[in-house]
């Protein structure tokens, strides 16, 4: 799980590795104690945060699709973004998609599905160049879990409509297909402002971290070295700009199975650890557990979702 922010920070003083940027530490939203407040903290924090020039400079050849900040949120510990259904319309409650770590209430258990709670968490909605556009709100958790897979769902009190008439922005969209091996990827974090960009270097089975365990993750190319404060950015295929995994972890130390350090188990039982290696979880399944409105149907047809 990549750390949430607080955490984060928190490991760079232990280990004696300097502060964070102070640009960075300016821009950082408040609250960041509640993730970090479970003691079950989680990946590497590793490189130093460049500028969004910078970043956006790396972005793919001449064919791949300008990747930006347009409908990525800012959490008070992590990275989100707004995500629309491929079906979903303009007056649907519009969706806020994080990792499961990243929950205001700590982290789920293995097990332990969470559906429609109540929430009013915010969110910074960021425009096309990273800049503060508007502070979203939740209306309630549609969905969060961290077993199989490491997201959450938030549904919020505007529509995809009212966002694009206020605003200007489009969500983003999930894409229903499974993301496709050697893939160039954008990973835009809201928490950072930065743009992280590789390819899909393959899929893990199973991805074992402390007691989770998540299903099917995808693996990314070395170059994807994300930092803490990116869990649950989106995941963009930069060949169609849609959405296929989010983002939410890293093996830190090159330890096997443990927290901070998740590992590589394949069909035969047979573990790998790769470190320094960073890892999200798909999400073409999502698709198929909402219908009209948004509304979730953990037993719609095609809907693998764990259930509680």
């Amino acid at each position: 799980m990549r750390k949430p922010l607080a955490a984060a920070f928190c490991a760079l003083a232990i280990a004696g590795a300097g502060a964070a940027p102070a640009t960075a530490a300016d821009a950082a939203p408040t609250g960041l104690g509640k993730a970090a407040d479970t003691g079950k903290v989680t990946s590497a924090v590793s490189g130093v945060v460049n500028s969004v020039e910078q970043t956006l400079s790396g972005l793919g050849g001449p064919k791949a699709k300008a990747v930006n900040f347009a409908g990525t949120v800012a959490l008070s510990n992590c990275s989100g973004s707004v995500v629309r259904m491929p079906d979903s319309e303009d007056n649907d409650p519009a969706l806020v998609m994080t990792n499961g770590h990243c929950l205001e209430s700590g982290f789920p258990g293995p097990g332990q599905v969470l559906v429609d709670k109540a929430s009013s968490r915010t969110f910074t909605l960021l425009n096309a160049s990273g800049s503060r556009v508007a502070t979203l709100r939740a209306a309630k958790l549609a969905y969060g879990t961290m077993t199989d897979t490491d997201v959450a769902l938030y549904q919020l009190t505007t529509t995809y409509g009212q966002i694009k008439s206020s605003y200007n922005i489009n969500a983003l969209t999930l894409n229903d297909k499974h993301p496709v091996a050697g893939s160039a990827i954008s990973i835009p974090s809201g928490y950072w402002k930065r743009i992280y960009s590789c390819s899909i270097d393959g899929f893990v089975p199973t991805l074992k971290e402390g007691d989770w365990t998540w299903k099917d993750s995808v693996r990314y190319t070395s170059a994807c070295n994300t930092i803490g404060g990116t869990s649950g950015s989106p995941v963009v295929d930069q060949a169609t700009n849609k959405v296929v995994a989010v983002n939410n972890t890293g093996n830190e130390d090159g330890e096997r199975c443990t927290v901070n350090n998740p590992c590589e188990v394949d069909a035969n039982g047979t573990v790998t650890v790769r470190k320094g290696i960073n890892y999200a979880q798909e999400t073409y399944g999502i698709p198929a557990c909402f219908g009209i409105d948004n509304k979730l149907d953990l037993s719609a047809s095609g809907c693998t979702l764990p259930k509680p």
